[in-house]
C-alpha cells in the first residue's frame, strides 16, 4: 500500500516534472525531521533529517511506535496527549508550545520544537510531525550553557554548607570549574604569609604543569603577578600573541591558546587567583568569567567562613583553659598564702635564728612559693584575670630602655635593633606587664636563635584596628579608636602551621623537659586581651617569627600611678581587726600576722558569723579585713557594704586569690576599699592595712 503523504494539486509546475516526485524530493530533503504517524502512534515515514536527529536510520524508524522517541519520565503524558488529538486533530505550528525533549536511540535527549499537522491518505487519518532540534540556536545553547554553570555552582553552595575544611572545597573547585568550562587545565593559587610567592594548592586536569604544593616565586611579569596586581579577572585570547606578561613556554608545548584567571579577594585583599586555561582560541566570554567570579566568591566565602569558625574555636578553647587555669590559680594562692606565712613565722622563731642550715632550708623553700606565686600570675594573665593599673606609656622610650637591657644580658651574638620611631601616641597599658610582655617575647625570640640572629624592634601608630582583626576585640566598637603596633620580629627558626597553631595554648612548648613551662606566649595572649587591643603571630620554618601587638592609644598622656607605700610602722597601736576567711589554715597564718603587726584580731570564718558581731551597738572594730569567696554564704563583698552602711568610717580591706572576684570588686567598690591579692608577705599586710586606715 501506497503511504506517501497525499499531494496537493500542482500549480504552475514546469511541464514534464512528475508532481510526486517533486514532493517525495521535498520530503527527502527537507532540512527539519519529518515522521509520518498514522492513527496509533506507528511510524509509516521518515525523512533523512529525522534518521540523523534521532540516532537511527530512516527504515528503523518506520515501524516504531512514536512513544520510543519520548523520554520515560513524560511517557505517560504523551500517551495522553496523543490520544486527545487523535480526538481533534488540528494544526499545531512550532513555538506555540513549551519546548519538548526528544529521545535518542541512545537513550541521550534533544531538546526540540514539534510541529503537528493532520493529514488524510486514501481515507486513513494520518499526522505529520515536523521536529526542530533548537539546541542548536545560540540563543538556546547559551541559555542551556548557562542552566549549566548554575548548576555547577549549587553543587558547590551545598558543598560549602556541608563541608567543615577548607581543603575539601580547595579540591572541588577546580573541578568544578574544569567540568562546567570543558577546558583542559583549572588551578587554584593562593599567595604564601610573605605575599612573595604563590602555592598550588588544588588542580584539575591532566596538563597540570607543577605538583599540588609546589611554590611559584611570584615575578613581576608572571601571569598570576599580572592577575594580582589588576586585582580583576584577567582574559587571554591566544598565549602565542600575549604582550602584558611573559607567557611560560610549558604553556605552549602543552598546546595551551587562552585563558582566564580571576583573583581571589579576602575582605578587599588579594589573596590567590582562580585559573583555567584551554587549547581553543578566544575560549572565555562573558559568561565563562561571570561563571569563575561566582565560583571564585563562593571559595573566598567558604575560606573566610572557616578561618571565622577556627578562630572562634580557637578563642572558645583558650576561654575554656583560661576559667579552668584561673580556679587552680585561686587555690593555689590559698595554699601559698599558708607557705609563705608558716615559712615567715619559722624564719623569726629564736630556735631557727641560731640554726645557720635551718634559716637556708627556709629561705629555699620562701624562694620555691614565690616562684610558684609567679607561676600562677602567669596562669591568671593567660586567663585575663589578673589585676592591671593601666596608665600612659611612652612606648618610644619603653622600646628603647628594653633594647639597651636586652643588649646587656641576652647572648652577643644576638644583634638588638630598634626601627626609627614615629611620634607615637602613648598607649594605655599597665606598664610593668607591657614590659614583662615584651620580655617574653624577647626570650623566645634569643631561645629560637640558638647561633645568634637580630631582634628587631618597630612601632607605628594606626588609625584604627586592621578590618581582619577586629572580630577578636571583646567591643567591636573599639575597633575605631586609635592604636599601636608593636612589633617584634626574630630572624630564627621560626614555626610551623601546627606549632603557630598553639603558640598560645598555655603549658605548650617545644622546648625539652625543664627549660620552659610553656606559658610565655599565654601571657602574652592574655595580657593583650585584657588590655582591650589584639594579636599577630607570623612565622614559617626557616623565616624566623614576627609577633605584632596592638595596643589602644590615649589622646593624653596620664602619669602612671606611683602611689607612696605605707610603711608597716605607720599602723596604730592595738588596731582592732575582724579577720573574716572561710579556709582554718589560711585565717590561722593571716592571724598570726595580724598579732606580729600589734593588732587585736577577731577571726571568724563567714559572712553570717562575722554580722552579728558587726550590727552590735558595742561594735568597736577599725579594720574589716574579709575574703571575697566565703563559700556558699555571704561574700566579702556584700558583707563589707552591709559593714560600711553600719558603720561609716570602717575601713575595709579585701583579699582573695582569684584576681576575677578582685577585678570585679574593683569595678564595684568605693574608692577608699583596698584589695589585696594573695599570697602576701606580711609586710605587704602591714601596708595594705596602713592604707586603708589612713583614708578611713
Amino acid at each position: 500500500m501506497d503511504t506517501s503523504p497525499p499531494l496537493p494539486p500542482a500549480a504552475g509546475l514546469p511541464p514534464g516534472l512528475d508532481e510526486r516526485e517533486v514532493f517525495r524530493s521535498l520530503f527527502a530533503a527537507y532540512p527539519d525531521a519529518l515522521i509520518v504517524t498514522d492513527a496509533s502512534g506507528t511510524i509509516v515515514l521518515a525523512n533523512p533529517s529525522a534518521a540523523t536527529l534521532l540516532g537511527y536510520t530512516p527504515e528503523q524508524l518506520v515501524g516504531l511506535n512514536v512513544d520510543v522517541l519520548v523520554p520515560d519520565a513524560i511517557r505517560p503524558q504523551h500517551a495522553a496527549y496523543r490520544e486527545g488529538y487523535a480526538h481533534r486533530p488540528r494544526t499545531r505550528p512550532m513555538g506555540t508550545q513549551m519546548d519538548l525533549v526528544a529521545k535518542r536511540r541512545d537513550g541521550s535527549e534533544v531538546m526540540v520544537e514539534i510541529a503537528l499537522s493532520p493529514l488524510q491518505s486514501q481515507g486513513q487519518p494520518l499526522v505529520v510531525a515536523a521536529i526542530r532540534d533548537i539546541g542548536s540556536y545560540p540563543r538556546v545553547k547559551q541559555a542551556l550553557q548557562r542552566a549549566r554553570y548554575s548548576e555547577h555552582l549549587a553543587q558547590l553552595g551545598r558543598a560549602a554548607v556541608d563541608a567543615r575544611d577548607p581543603q575539601v572545597l580547595l579540591d572541588q573547585v577546580p573541578a568544578i570549574a574544569g567540568q562546567a568550562l570543558q577546558v583542559e587545565l583549572a588551578s587554584v593559587y593562593l599567595l604564601t604569609a610573605d605575599r612573595l610567592n604563590f602555592r598550588l594548592v588544588s588542580g584539575f586536569g591532566a596538563l597540570a604543569e607543577e605538583p599540588i604544593g609546589s611554590q611559584l616565586a611570584n615575578l613581576p611579569d608572571s601571569p598570576l603577578a599580572f592577575v594580582l596586581a589588576q586585582g580583576k579577572p584577567v582574559a587571554v585570547a591566544d598565549y602565542r600573541r600575549e604582550q602584558r606578561f611573559v607567557v611560560p613556554p610549558a604553556y605552549l608545548a602543552a598546546g595551551l591558546t587562552s585563558g582566564l584567571g580571576v583573583p581571589l579577594s579576602d575582605r578587599g585583599r588579594t589573596i590567590g587567583a582562580l585559573v583555567v586555561r584551554s587549547r581553543e582560541a578566544q575560549r572565555f566570554g562573558e559568561d565563562e568569567q561571570r561563571f569563575l567570579e561566582s565560583l571564585a566568591n563562593l571559595l573566598t566565602t567558604s575560606l573566610q567562613r572557616a578561618e571565622s569558625e577556627e578562630a572562634l574555636n580557637h578563642a572558645q578553647r583558650l576561654e575554656s583553659v583560661g576559667q579552668l587555669t584561673g580556679g587552680i590559680a585561686h587555690d593555689f594562692n590559698n595554699l601559698l598564702t599558708v607557705i609563705q606565712g608558716n615559712l615567715q613565722v619559722l624564719e623569726e622563731l629564736p630556735t631557727l635564728a641560731a640554726d645557720p642550715h635551718a634559716l637556708q632550708l627556709v629561705d629555699a623553700a620562701t624562694r620555691a612559693s614565690r616562684r610558684g606565686a609567679e607561676l600562677t600570675g602567669k596562669l591568671l594573665a593567660f586567663s585575663r584575670r589578673q589585676v592591671l593599673q593601666p596608665s600612659a606609656v611612652d612606648v618610644g622610650q619603653l622600646l628603647l630602655s628594653l633594647a639597651g637591657m636586652l643588649r646587656r644580658t641576652l647572648d652577643q651574638r644576638i644583634q638588638i635593633a630598634v626601627e626609627p620611631l614615629a611620634e607615637l601616641p602613648p598607649v594605655l597599658a599597665d606598664p610593668g606587664q607591657l614590659e614583662s610582655t615584651l620580655l617574653n617575647i624577647a626570650i623566645n625570640a634569643r631561645d629560637a636563635m640558638p647561633e645568634g640572629g637580630t631582634l628587631r624592634f618597630a612601632a607605628t601608630p594606626h588609625a584604627s584596628l586592621p578590618e581582619a582583626l577586629c572580630s577578636e576585640l571583646e567591643d567591636p566598637a573599639q575597633a575605631e579608636r586609635g592604636f599601636v603596633a608593636i612589633a617584634i620580629r626574630d630572624t630564627g627558626s621560626g614555626m610551623s602551621e601546627e606549632v603557630k597553631e598553639r603558640a598560645f595554648e598555655p603549658f605548650f612548648t617545644t622546648k625539652e623537659a625543664g627549660r620552659g613551662t610553656g606559658l610565655g606566649l599565654s601571657t602574652v595572649y592574655g595580657f593583650i586581651k585584657q588590655s582591650r587591643g589584639a594579636i599577630t603571630l607570623d612565622s614559617a620554618p626557616g623565616r624566623g617569627t614576627c609577633i605584632t601587638l596592638y595596643i589602644p592609644s590615649v589622646a593624653e598622656s596620664r602619669p602612671a600611678a606611683t602611689g607612696q607605700v605605707a610603711p608597716a610602722e605607720a599602723l596604730p597601736p592595738g588596731l582592732r581587726v575582724l579577720l573574716v576567711e572561710d579556709d582554718p589554715e589560711v585565717r590561722e597564718v593571716v592571724r598570726q600576722f595580724l598579732v606580729a603587726l600589734g593588732c587585736e584580731a577577731t577571726p571568724v570564718a563567714s559572712g553570717e558569723a562575722a554580722w552579728p558581731l558587726l550590727d552590735a551597738p558595742e561594735a568597736s572594730f577599725d579594720v574589716l579585713l574579709s575574703d571575697i569567696a566565703l563559700g556558699a554564704g555571704m561574700r566579702g563583698t556584700q558583707l563589707a557594704t552591709r559593714a560600711r552602711e553600719r558603720w561609716p568610717r570602717l575601713a575595709v580591706l579585701l583579699m582573695s586569690g582569684f584576681s576575677a572576684e578582685l577585678l570585679e570588686a574593683d569595678r564595684d567598690s568605693p574608692p577608699d576599699w583596698e584589695l589585696l591579692r594573695k599570697p602576701y608577705s606580711r609586710s605587704e599586710l602591714a601596708q595594705a592595712l596602713a592604707r586603708v586606715v589612713d583614708k578611713a
